[in-house]
């Protein structure tokens, strides 16, 4: 196991040639539960050493986006599926921006691969990079992504997905408060 002070360009490089990576978060309580959830598509975006993004498609929970507003502890993991073995962890603090909210524009264009209508983007500022052998990786080939979640999107439209998802997302599995709505602009 390996720890740096950054993202670099072995890290990089590493990163943006994995086709899936986790995000892992819990809230507070100790009854809570943790989530773990596997991201795909192009959907993640190095914005310096120590700062990352990716984009949320959406799904049937909000718990990354609730525990990150309740305390913003957050662990992203990238793991070779082929090639050599390693495992990388980038632990930190992540802010959940909903789409509509001024930091979701703010950050938009640094996916340009992910042309749909999205539920937000997570942001984190990286406190640890922490690598390690990956040995018990099993070896996967990359066949191609699923289309299904980005389709779904297309068929429903922006604003009909935000409607849908703040419905079903306004809370997570443990109560803590979920997706929340954009104050109204003033003029």
């Amino acid at each position: 196991m390996k720890v740096y002070d950054e993202i670099g360009v072995k890290q990089t490089a590493f990163i943006r040639a994995q086709r899936m990576f986790f995000v892992a978060t819990a809230p507070l309580a100790a009854d809570g539960h943790v989530n773990l959830s596997p991201k795909g598509y192009e959907a993640f975006a190095i914005l310096g050493p120590r700062r990352v993004a990716y984009i949320d498609l959406g799904g049937s929970g909000i718990e990354t986006h609730a525990h990150l507003n309740e305390n913003g502890r957050i662990c992203l993991m990238f793991c070779a599926f082929e090639g050599n073995p390693l495992i990388l962890r980038l632990y930190g603090a992540g802010r959940s921006h909903a789409h509509g909210m001024p930091e979701f524009d703010a950050l938009r264009e640094n996916f340009p691969g992910v042309e749909v209508p999205v539920r937000g983007i997570i942001e984190v500022e990286v406190t640890r990079v922490q690598d390690s052998c990956g040995f018990g990786v099993p070896l996967y080939e990359y066949q191609g992504d699923r289309d299904r979640l980005a389709n779904h999107n297309a068929k429903l439209g922006q604003e009909a997905l935000m409607e849908r998802r703040f419905r079903t997302n306004a809370e997570s599995i443990d109560g803590l408060p979920g997706l929340t709505r954009a104050p109204a602009k003033t003029r």
